[in-house]
């Protein structure tokens, strides 16, 4: 029998999208360990609005949050998608211990380096919390985490990560949320509201050039674990913003024809001149759209919480 070559996540998933035409790549891998660090500077950046509101939120709220979603007096398991260094959710974890809420923490990250450092952060500031992380693809991960546990859930999905996804990878992604949730179980998803474009673009088109090092961290990803040899300084990144559809597409952009080769899977892959590789959407929403989405996964809306400027709403769904 003819031995078959066995290719990772990453290789499978990069020949497919640079094969595709016009050509992408997939956001989740931006997150590596140097990605997650610049994605932080990207945080910090006073045009980055989307975490001042998510805090203000959390900190304005936490006690209007923690009474919303708690199950009561029982034991339940907090689980958050993509946790980071969870900046916004320390604030809600503090609030709970420190109020006796009888839960335990489950943050979810593909970057083994975030979780590590928020698991330890943690034992120092709340030694009594029950934390279990877990490293990898949330949707992998949410597969592989028990569905039919007798203990509530409340599921976190901040940050508004859920407009990086397709309208396809959305369904889904809703979809498996739906299928390991039970009647009763709960989601609270960060959704970046439509506001002005402006507002929109200078936080996605940043002039200090953080943007500009996460879409490439992409290729230098690449080069390091593909054995690919992009030429970063041949792509530039280039950012759009649709009001009508509140989409935010980012592009790298071939600056020149050329050859790229990538040694893991043998394979060349050729750019003409101003070639695009489509790397990210983050879209807005409004909250007719976001009720809809709730409903269609067989969710119902208990409670929106905005921040003073309206730009950002943390929304909290029951599973009917």
């Amino acid at each position: 029998m003819e031995q078959q070559t066995l290719i990772t996540d990453i290789a499978a998933d990069t020949l497919k999208g640079l094969s595709s035409n016009p050509k992408y790549l997939l956001s989740k891998y931006f997150y590596d360990d140097a990605g997650s660090a610049i994605f932080q500077d990207i945080m910090n950046m006073p045009e980055y609005y989307l975490t001042d509101c998510e805090h203000e939120i959390f900190l304005s709220q936490k006690e209007e949050i923690t009474l919303a979603i708690c199950p009561g007096n029982k034991l339940f398991n907090l689980v958050e998608l993509g946790s980071g260094d969870g900046l916004k959710t320390k604030i809600l974890l503090k609030h709970m211990v420190e109020k006796g809420v009888n839960f335990q923490y489950t943050p979810v990250d593909i970057s083994a380096k975030a979780n590590n450092e928020l698991v330890e952060s943690l034992k120092t500031e709340l030694p009594a919390l029950l934390v279990e992380a877990k490293t990898g693809d949330y949707f992998r991960k949410l597969k592989n985490l028990n569905g039919h546990a007798s203990i509530p859930k409340i599921i976190l999905f901040l940050g508004s990560n859920i407009g990086n996804f397709s309208d396809k990878e959305t369904d889904a992604f809703l979809n498996q949320l739906s299928a390991y949730t039970n009647s009763g179980d709960k989601v609270l998803i960060g959704f970046d509201l439509k506001k002005s474009p402006k507002i929109i673009m200078d936080a996605y088109n940043d002039p200090h050039g953080h943007t500009r090092r996460f879409n490439l961290n992409h290729l230098v990803r690449l080069n390091r674990e593909l054995d690919s040899d992009f030429d970063i300084t041949q792509f530039e990144q280039h950012t759009i913003y649709d009001p009508k559809t509140g989409d935010v597409k980012s592009y790298l952009v071939s600056k020149t024809e050329q050859k790229v080769h990538v040694g893991a899977i043998e394979q060349d892959f050729y750019f003409r001149q101003w070639e695009t590789i489509f790397m990210e959407r983050s879209r807005k929403f409004d909250l007719s759209a976001i009720e809809k989405l709730a409903e269609e996964s067989g969710f119902k809306v208990v409670q929106n919480f905005t921040d003073k400027r309206n730009y950002f709403v943390d929304s909290l769904w029951i599973k009917d």
